[in-house]
Formats: structure tokens, C-alpha cells, sequence
């Protein structure tokens, strides 16, 4: 049949399910909003209409395409061709390529094309307009970097703050929406208000109208340094687990140097945008100091985090497309670290030779390695199961959002008691926790606790892990062979392989395998 899928701007190729599938991609999705990795051969997690318009098979008035499921491979390249930049990826589990598909459909889905194209963020479901909450859908705490200087001119510098408020006014603002604050960059930066100050758009209003303007120097450099340093702090109203903004304005060009703040801001996981206005004409150029200003500040220079428009002077239509990349959350590569994007699963040896007040110091290092991450269900996320010659789910990565659950989770784990089949468990463990995670944006860590000799093969099923994307780790206790835990562990064995003659030693070692989960998922970025 030639009936094709209709799809959204946002469907990838681990979304369909069919090795190959007939799909109709809408008009005028928004290019920047494409997330590609590959040219040619793309990694699943690329969007297949992105992906299309990428290769050239189709162009932004959308059509019909045909996606091929391809395995998996090692290095898809960046490349950037008609209007999108796609991304490297190192590794992925699986692959698809795109070709022109069948005519016919195109017809059925002309009337359909309209409503798909909407990006998720722009119209909001009537259900989150409690006005209170604000739009639950927009995760960000959002700083808006102004420019007070004399380049832009009391006159300009009114227009701005009317952009600044249209774009408050449509994010959404709540107690459970966005937070936003503002600073004023000049000779020297003034943090105008905080987070924590406003929670309603009426309020935050009011504030940006109420702002004076400075004048002096338009140092952007050192205002951007300052507010990545200074304004996110949790006093200041930062909330755990938000993607934090600067949304940097600037007219014309900065009189100091940006890249030194671009670096502190990245070190600090905060997302730069750079909203430049009149950007220097040629005859200016000269006096710029650095033409590249906008892509040394940006979170990464990709596109996605820089934002022109020609001049202050009717803006309103660029308020939507601004506010709905700040409420692109996945987007946020610079929130992305390594507390915030893994997942962790812990394997808990349950055999009768351990015994209950042992089973408990397991027990307290499992929580206090998990402590160490931040739990949320746009975060990182924990599981664990406990084996003896059987295995015992005890909860899965989707079962506990928040820190908190997780670690009353793990408090009330019994003791089981019983032999010791590791092979077994990792093979139950890869395929039952980690299989529905296994096309997710996280990576995926196994911490196997055991305190003695399995009696079946762990090499096979170990081998099987890593094999599926899993980095393993083993945290051996008295009796447990080093041979076995060296065999389970990934390589280079030495840095995964922990050991401790006593069980009150483990708490020692909590430190050290955060920082090696830390140290693997930063070469996994690399």
C-alpha cells in the first residue's frame, strides 16, 4: 500500500518501527530546531524529516520520503548543507538513510501538514495555562543580559526592554514555568533582579519597565562572565535540574572580549544565546576587535545559539521563534554534564555469605554513590536489582523521578539471602533495566557489587553488556575473585575493577567510581 506515516518535525528514526517505512514529512518546520547527526548514513536519534531536507531529497515545503533502518556505526561526521549543520556522534546503536518516497502520498497528506508542523513548544495545551504554574512545558531559568551602553542609545535601549517583556510575556512565566532575571550590561554589569525575585509575568513586567538606563562601555565580556558566575546561584533562586540561559543582547559589537567569558559560562553549564542587532556593517568592521565574537561566546556554534535581527525597530515577529529555542530543553548541550545525563544501575549482591548488617553498608554506599547525581526525569536516573541464584527487580530507571524517591527506594531493599549467579544477573539486568533505555539521550552505567566467586560465567554476559552500550563497572568485597571482577569490568579493566577486604571499606570508595563514571563520560563526549 502506499499509505505513508505522517510524522512531526521532531520524529527520529528510533521513533518508527518498521525496517523500512513510507513517511510524509510537513511544511515549515523551523530548520534550527533540526537535530541531525551524520550525512548520507544517520544516527537514529537524528529527526528523519531533518535528515531529509539534510541529504536533499526533500526541501522545507516538506513531501514524502523513504527511511531505511541501517545498523548502527562508529563516527557520523558534521556536515552542513541546505541550511542545516548536523552534528558528530562517535557511536550509535543504530542507523537510517532517506530516499524520495512514493508520489501518491503527498496528496493525503496536504491536509494534515499544517498541524504537525508545529514545534512542540510553540501552541501549549490548554491544560498548562494554570495561570499560577506558568507553562510546565518550558523548563529554563533564563537570565537576559541587556545592553545599557552607549552604543545602543536611551532611545533603542526602550525598544529592547519592550522585546525583553514580549518575550517574557510569552514564555510563560510561573511558579512551575520559567524564572527569568535581568542584567544590565555597561561599563560595569548591574544584576537588575533575580530569579527568585518575580514569578509572574505581571511582576517581571512592572521590573523591566522600571529599568534605568546606564550608559558607558558596552563590556558584554565581562557582564557575561559575571552573570555566569554570580547569578545562578541556588540562594539566588537557580533550581536543580534546570537548563540554565544568558540571553545575551547586543548592538552591534562588544568594546571587550567575549571568549574568556564563553568558556567560564560553558564550565558552569550555563547555555549563552546571542541575540545581535545591527550587526557591524562593512565599513564598520575595522572597529571590531573580533569578528568571530558571537560564535566565541555561544553555548556551541552551531546556529542554534545565535539570533539576529536587523534592528530594534519592529521586532514582535521574532519573539516566538526566540522564545520557543529557549524552551527547547533537550537542546540545552551546555546543561548537559555528567551528573545530569547518566543512567545508573546498581547490581546487588543478595547471597547468604554477606549477612543483614553487611547488606546494609552495601546498602549506604549504593545511596551515597547515587546521591552524587541529579535525579529527574528530564536528569540523570537510578536502578537496582539484587541476585542470588534468582534476580529481584527492585525499580527500574522510569520508576523514581526525584532524588529523594530514589533514596527511600533504596533504604527499603530487603535481603534476600541465597547462592551467587552474577553471569545470570547481568544478562537479566541488560536486557530488562537497561533495554528500554538503550536509544536514550543518557549514558548508560552497571555497578556490579559481589562478594564472592559466581558460579556461573560472567565473561559472556559482561561482554554482552558492553557490547550493548553499557560501561560496567565491579566493586568487589572479601571473597570476591579479582579474576571474575576483571573479566566483568570494561577496559581498560584497571580504572573499572574496585576492591575492599572489608565491607567497611566501601565507603571509601564512593568518590572514586563518581569520579570514574565522571571521567568516562566525558571521553564519551570527546
Amino acid at each position: 500500500s502506499l499509505a505513508s506515516t505522517a510524522v512531526t518535525c521532531f520524529t527520529r528514526g528510533l521513533d518508527l518501527r518498521k525496517g523500512t517505512e513510507d513517511v510524509l514529512c510537513p511544511a515549515n518546520c523551523p530548520l534550527w530546531q533540526f537535530y541531525v547527526f551524520g550525512d548520507g548514513v544517520y544516527a537514529s536519534l537524528s529527526s528523519v524529516c531533518g535528515a531529509a531536507i539534510h541529504s536533499g531529497v526533500i526541501t522545507n515545503a516538506g513531501g514524502p520520503v523513504r527511511i531505511q533502518t541501517l545498523p548502527g556505526q562508529e563516527n557520523y561526521p558534521a556536515v552542513n548543507a541546505n541550511g542545516i549543520q548536523s552534528q558528530v556522534l562517535s557511536r550509535w546503536a543504530s542507523s537510517f538513510s532517506v530516499t524520495a518516497g512514493p508520489k501518491k502520498a503527498a496528496l493525503e497528506a496536504v491536509g494534515r501538514s499544517v498541524s504537525t508542523a508545529r514545534p512542540s513548544t510553540g501552541k501549549r495545551p490548554k491544560k498548562t495555562l494554570d495561570k499560577k504554574a506558568g507553562n510546565k512545558d518550558c523548563k529554563a531559568d533564563i537570565a537576559f543580559l541587556i545592553d545599557g551602553s552607549y552604543n545602543i542609545g536611551q532611545r533603542r535601549f526602550n525598544l529592547q526592554k519592550n522585546f525583553v517583556g514580549k518575550v517574557t510575556v510569552m514564555l510563560g512565566i510561573g511558579t512551575d514555568g520559567p524564572h527569568v532575571g535581568v542584567v544590565q550590561a555597561s561599563e560595569h554589569p548591574k544584576i537588575e533582579f533575580y530569579l527568585k525575585n518575580f514569578t509572574a509575568a505581571k511582576e517581571v513586567l512592572f521590573a523591566i519597565k522600571e529599568l534605568g538606563f546606564r550608559g558607558g562601555n558596552s563590556n558584554t565580556g565581562k557582564a557575561l562572565k559575571y552573570t555566569a558566575q554570580k547569578f545562578f546561584s541556588l540562594e539566588n533562586g537557580a533550581r536543580k535540574g534546570i537548563p540554565k540561559i544568558i540571553v545575551v543582547f547586543l548592538d552591534g559589537w562588544p568594546s571587550d572580549d567575549l571568549e574568556e567569558a564563553g568558556i567560564v559560562a560553558r564550565e558552569f553549564g550555563v547555555n549563552v544565546f546571542i541575540v545581535s542587532v545591527a550587526k557591524p556593517t562593512t565599513e564598520e568592521l575595522g572597529m571590531v576587535q573580533d569578528i568571530g565574537f558571537v560564535d566565541k561566546a555561544v553555548c556551541r556554534n552551531n546556529g542554534f545559539f545565535s539570533y539576529q535581527m536587523p534592528t530594534w525597530f519592529g521586532t514582535t515577529k521574532y519573539v516566538k521563534p526566540l522564545v520557543q529555542k529557549l524552551c527547547s530543553h533537550e537542546q540545552m548541550l551546555c546543561s548537559k554534564t555528567c551528573y545530569n545525563s547518566v543512567n545508573i544501575g546498581f547490581l546487588i549482591d543478595g547471597s547468604s555469605s554477606i549477612g543483614e548488617s553487611n547488606f546494609r553498608l552495601v546498602l549506604e554506599f549504593v545511596s551515597n554513590v547515587a546521591k552524587a547525581f541529579e535525579i529527574s526525569d528530564i536528569g540523570s536516573k537510578v536502578a537496582a536489582v539484587q541476585f542470588t541464584y534468582d534476580q529481584r527487580p527492585e525499580f527500574g530507571f522510569a520508576d523514581h523521578a526525584t532524588k529523594e524517591r530514589v533514596l527511600s527506594a533504596i533504604r527499603n531493599i530487603s535481603y534476600m539471602s541465597g547462592g551467587t549467579a552474577t553471569g545470570d544477573a547481568i544478562s537479566y539486568t541488560t536486557k530488562n533495566v537497561f533495554g528500554p533505555v538503550k536509544d536514550g539521550p543518557n549514558k548508560n552505567f552497571l555497578v556490579v557489587l559481589t562478594d564472592g566467586q559466581s558460579y556461573d560465567d560472567v565473561r559472556g554476559p559482561a561482554a554482552a553488556a558492553q557490547k550493548a552500550g553499557i560501561t560496567v563497572f565491579s566493586v568487589g568485597i572479601a571473597w570476591a575473585p579479582l579474576d571474575d571482577l576483571k573479566d566483568m569490568a570494561s577496559e581498560p579493566r584497571e580504572s573499572h575493577t574496585f576492591f575492599t577486604r572489608e565491607f567497611t571499606g566501601l565507603e571509601q570508595m564512593v568518590p572514586d567510581i563518581i569520579r570514574a563514571i565522571c571521567k568516562d563520560y566525558l571521553d564519551s563526549k570527546q
